[in-house]
C-alpha cells in the first residue's frame, strides 16, 4: 500500500486529490495538512511513502518543508513531490535542490496523477521529465558545483553515461536499451552513482549532472 500525505493550503485541491487517490486499491491518503509546518509534523507522525506538497503556503512554504523532510534521517524513505500551478514555476528547481523527488502540475489529469504517485513511490524516475529538462535548461546558470565536480571523478565511464541519460529524462528500461545492458545493470549503475555523488534520489542526480557540467543545458 502506498501511503500519501497531502499538504496544500487550498481545501478544494486536497479534497480533489484525495477523492482521486482513494479510488485506487494500492494507494491510501493517510493525512492532510494546510501548511508546511503541519505537513512536517504529520510526516513524522505517519511516515508516508509520498508527500504531495504545494510550493506556496503560509507558515512554512513547500520548499522549506521539503528541505526539513530531506534533512530528517527518520524520513529518509519519504519521497516529496512538489505541486505547482505552472510547469515552469521558478521555484521548482529550488525544490529539487531542497530534496524533492519531482513535481506535478495541479491540473494533471487523474490517470497521470495516479501513475505519478506510483512512479514516485518506486523511486524509479523523475516526474514529468520533459518539463523538468526545460526548467533546468532555463534556470541552471550558476558556477559549477565543486562538490559535484569532485564526485564525478569517482564515477566509472558507464556510471557517467547512465547519469547523463537519467538527466535526459530516460527511464531505466530506456537507459538499458541505449547502453545495450539489462535494466538491472542500468539500475545498478545509477544507484552506485547516486551513492558516490551523495544524491538522495534521481531528481538530485539530475541537478548534479547539470551543475557539474556532465550534461549541458540546451540553448532555447
Amino acid at each position: 500500500m502506498i501511503r500519501v500525505l497531502l499538504v496544500d493550503d487550498q481545501p478544494l485541491i486536497r479534497s480533489g486529490f484525495r477523492a482521486l487517490l482513494d479510488l485506487e486499491d494500492d494507494i491510501e491518503v493517510v493525512a492532510e495538512a494546510a501548511d508546511g509546518a503541519e505537513g512536517l509534523a504529520l510526516a513524522r507522525q505517519h511516515l508516508p511513502d509520498i508527500v504531495l506538497i504545494d510550493i506556496q503556503m503560509p507558515v512554512v512554504d513547500g520548499i522549506e518543508a521539503t528541505r526539513r523532510i530531506a534533512a530528517d534521517p527518520a524520513l529518509a524513505q519519504v519521497h516529496v513531490v512538489i505541486l505547482t500551478n505552472y510547469g515552469m514555476d521558478e521555484y521548482v528547481l529550488d525544490a529539487l535542490r531542497a530534496g524533492a523527488a519531482g513535481f506535478l502540475v495541479k491540473d494533471i489529469v487523474p490517470d497521470d496523477l495516479v501513475y505519478a504517485v506510483r512512479v514516485a513511490a518506486r523511486g524509479d524516475a523523475l516526474l514529468a521529465p520533459s518539463i523538468t529538462r526545460k526548467l533546468i535548461n532555463r534556470y541552471v546558470a550558476q558556477p559549477l558545483s565543486t562538490v559535484a565536480t569532485t564526485g564525478l571523478d569517482e564515477l566509472t565511464g558507464r556510471e557517467r553515461e547512465a547519469v547523463a541519460l537519467v538527466a535526459q529524462g530516460l527511464s531505466n528500461d530506456q537507459i538499458a536499451d541505449r547502453m545495450v545492458i539489462s535494466p538491472l545493470t542500468a539500475k545498478t549503475h545509477i544507484n552506485r552513482a547516486m551513492t558516490k555523488l551523495h544524491a538522495r534520489d534521481r531528481a538530485q542526480l539530475v541537478v548534479l549532472a547539470y551543475e557539474s557540467g556532465l550534461v549541458t543545458p540546451r540553448k532555447s
